[in-house]
């Protein structure tokens, strides 16, 4: 939806605290402002983790910001609070076969309005991590590292992060010898090395070097050998 163009220029002005643009909604007549924001896109294995999260404008939450630039144990503290706080949220992933099919752009697009079906209100307005949502019904503003401009997008980055750390270290006990509860399947030192060691797994991003690279040698070396 297509927001008019005094609003829209109106709601890009510097803010001055996290909740400046939920405030300013909340003036114009908007009250299910909803914040979305992924986690995984650069990942080697995995899915992409997506949440939208409605804010309680009388509950606020202290401390909300980027997700990465918060220590873990910070980031799983404000999860519960956001969970016990929050008049809705939604979390969804999208798999890395079908990240592989439609790359990682759209896989992440459609991990966040996958996010908002699940969640018990619908957003009357929503605020994107620089993820424009044109298919949705209710108006979008995509903003700029909107993680750490927005208290509703700093609280869905922190749901997806968690969230999609949490399914890594729950692989990891399926697949000890790579390490995914340590790096969470980003592209680590110990990640690339355990993947020469023991091989590239189902879950390993195949469009995604250098997983896409060692494929095409095996394709390369198993044609030479016919």
């Amino acid at each position: 939806m297509i927001l008019k163009t005094w609003l829209l220029e109106g709601l890009r002005l510097n803010v001055s605290n996290m909740y400046d643009y939920e405030e300013r909604l909340f003036k114009e007549g908007y009250s299910l402002i909803g914040g979305c924001d992924e986690a995984g896109r650069g990942p080697l294995a995995g899915p992409v983790f997506a949440a939208c999260v409605i804010l309680d404008r009388n509950q606020k939450i202290e401390g909300l910001n980027d997700s990465k630039q918060l220590t873990e144990k910070k980031r799983n503290q404000l999860y519960d609070e956001i969970i016990k706080k929050a008049k809705s949220y939604g979390i969804a992933f999208v798999s890395e076969q079908v990240i592989d099919q439609i790359n990682i752009y759209q896989a992440s697009r459609l991990a966040m309005m996958n996010a908002i079906k699940e969640m018990a209100f619908t957003p009357d307005f929503v605020l994107t991590d620089a993820m424009p949502l044109p298919d949705i019904e209710a108006p979008f503003l995509s903003i700029i590292k909107g993680d750490t401009l927005s208290a509703s997008i700093a609280a869905a980055s922190i749901l997806a992060k968690v969230s999609r750390d949490r399914y890594m270290e729950k692989l990891s006990l399926d697949f000890p010898e790579y390490g995914f509860e340590k790096h969470k399947g980003y592209p680590t030192k110990q990640h690339v090395d355990a993947i020469h060691s023991h091989g590239i797994l189902p879950i390993h991003r195949k469009t995604y070097d250098p997983i896409k690279s060692m494929l095409k040698k095996q394709m390369a070396f198993d044609f030479e050998k016919e």
